[in-house]
């Protein structure tokens, strides 16, 4: 079954807005969940990076990104579908990156930029934060342990270094929250975006909700947050300036915006205890999505939600595909396919080489947010070649470190679902994946799972469907890990391990 409808499709249909931290797209899914060919907004854009570690863009620019990307959708869907009319779109699903903050003032205008978790400026807050509370206590009340990219790391540098812009800020919210505001005319935040910030509550379903006692140690109260959306509460009734903009959209019902991370475990249909969900994007993580009571937080991991219903625990790396991209460019590599072929006859680990892959800092496992890339062993006989490998297998490692926290919590029989650009267009880095881990890594079929998530969410929230197991969702093929190559992986790992120990204890 694919994903993608050519010319028949089951309405009504549901408008999905995913907004990334490098790229804005608008989809429209038909009631099965598939997307419909041809129609879509996609649009480029880049954060600005400043040489003291902070990485930040106008939030007023992205919501005119996000907008003109609508506009292209709409158009498009009006040129594909002459029938469409008003009431046939019912429902809007957001996936929006996590943890990216920015200040309002008490007309709700931003005050400041939208700082991406990214953004390491705060790291020195964050420690400092954690030192004062506990690490472990932190983690355990929010399900996120001190770090730069979470708010109260953010909010602790902000009035410290930013005093007067500081004194302006009425209310801290997501992109998602602000752009709610500017087309509804009030602020709400889900759940699944409240999990992701380090200030709220995620793992008891009866107390879903701000964490007080965090709000108190970093000197604000939620007065200063977006009120919390109920669950399966959706926004209607656009400000006529855009119900004008978007008449398709006019009885539409908007699901507040979810994180991406959820959304692409429910777009790749890993909403069970025993997938596993691979991305690698630009970044990448590893995730389990499960109807879950009370949840677990594992130390090393973290624990958001989906929504009301779902959990979340994973682990992210802030390098994934950029570590791909930064090797083609940096050590000018060409010709994808050829290096394919040349990595393909590279003996595993056989240029010993020990890479620590942190060109944005570290989270997952250890969350040294100070991190930097290292590049250990190198000699006059190194190849490009070798230094590209040897960074791959890098991120290997990273990932195998966390699937080792999963298997402590779960135990063993689950399976890996991969999704993400970066690593399934590259059969030399699944292969890898699947040998350095030693298990089988399944191809998501999905081809933008974040986009699929957000109109499932939608989608099941607004009754339409009443559970995400009614949605077929595709596959791809299968990756075999072979196990002469993971005992080779397994004790390069070690010597890996132990150059990353020397680092995180080094903080």
């Amino acid at each position: 079954m694919s994903t993608t409808v050519p010319q028949q499709h089951e309405r009504p249909l549901t408008l999905a807005l995913d907004v990334g931290t490098s790229s804005v797209r608008a989809e429209l899914y038909d009631a099965r969940a598939r997307v419909l060919e041809g129609i879509e907004g996609r649009t480029r854009y880049q954060m600005t990076a400043t040489t003291d570690g902070g990485v930040e863009i106008d939030a007023d620019q992205l919501i005119s990104i996000i907008c003109q990307t609508i506009d292209e959708c709409l158009s498009q869907a009006r040129a594909v579908l002459p029938d469409l009319g008003p009431g046939e779109i019912t429902a809007v699903g957001y996936s929006n990156f996590w943890h990216a903050v920015l200040g309002v003032d008490g007309a709700g205008n931003a005050v400041t930029p939208l700082y991406n978790w990214s953004d390491t400026r705060s790291a020195d807050f964050a420690r400092q934060y954690g030192s004062d509370l506990g690490r472990d206590w932190i983690h355990q009340q929010t399900g996120v342990v001190p770090h730069a990219s979470y708010y109260p790391a953010k909010i602790l540098w902000l009035r410290a270094t930013k005093p007067d812009l500081f004194r302006k800020v009425a209310r801290f919210v997501s992109i998602g929250e602000y752009f709610y505001a500017k087309l509804f005319g009030r602020f709400v935040c889900g759940v699944s975006m409240a999990s992701g910030t380090g200030l709220f509550i995620p793992n008891r379903p009866e107390q879903l909700d701000w964490n007080d006692e965090i709000l108190a140690a970093i000197g604000i109260d939620r007065s200063r947050l977006s009120p919390l959306a109920a669950d399966g509460e959706g926004l209607s009734g656009m400000r006529s300036e855009y119900a004008e903009r978007w008449p398709l959209l006019r009885e539409a019902r908007w699901l507040p915006a979810a994180g991406d991370g959820a959304c692409s475990n429910i777009g790749s249909g890993c909403f069970s205890d025993r997938l596993i969900a691979i991305n690698v994007g630009t970044s990448g993580a590893m995730r389990v999505c499960w109807p879950a009571a009370e949840t677990p937080i594992p130390a090393g991991l973290w624990c958001y939600r989906a929504n009301h219903r779902f959990a979340l625990i994973g682990g992210a790396l802030s390098n994934g595909g950029d570590t791909y991209a930064w090797c083609l460019q940096t050590l000018q590599l060409q010709g994808q396919q050829e290096l394919e072929t040349g990595l393909t006859e590279l003996a595993p680990a056989g240029h010993g080489l020990t890479v620590l892959p942190f060109f944005s800092g570290e989270r997952s496992t250890g969350w040294h947010d100070a991190a930097r890339a290292s590049f250990l062993g190198v000699s006059l006989s190194t190849r490009p070649i070798d230094l590209l490998q040897a960074s791959l297998e890098a991120v290997c490692y990273r990932f195998a470190a966390i699937h080792d926290r999963f298997k402590a919590l779960m135990g063993e029989g689950t399976q890996i679902i991969a999704s993400g650009g970066a690593i399934i267009g590259s059969p030399v880095w699944t292969q890898m994946m699947a040998d350095v881990i030693g298990v089988p890594v399944l191809a998501s079929g999905v081809r933008e799972a974040s986009s699929r998530g957000a109109a499932m969410l939608a989608m099941e929230a607004f009754g339409e469907r009443t559970g995400f197991g009614e949605f077929e969702t595709p596959t791809g093929a299968v990756v075999t890990p072979s196990l002469e190559r993971h005992q080779i992986y397994r004790r390069d790992r070690e010597k890996h391990e132990h150059f990353y120990r020397k680092l995180i204890e080094s903080e």
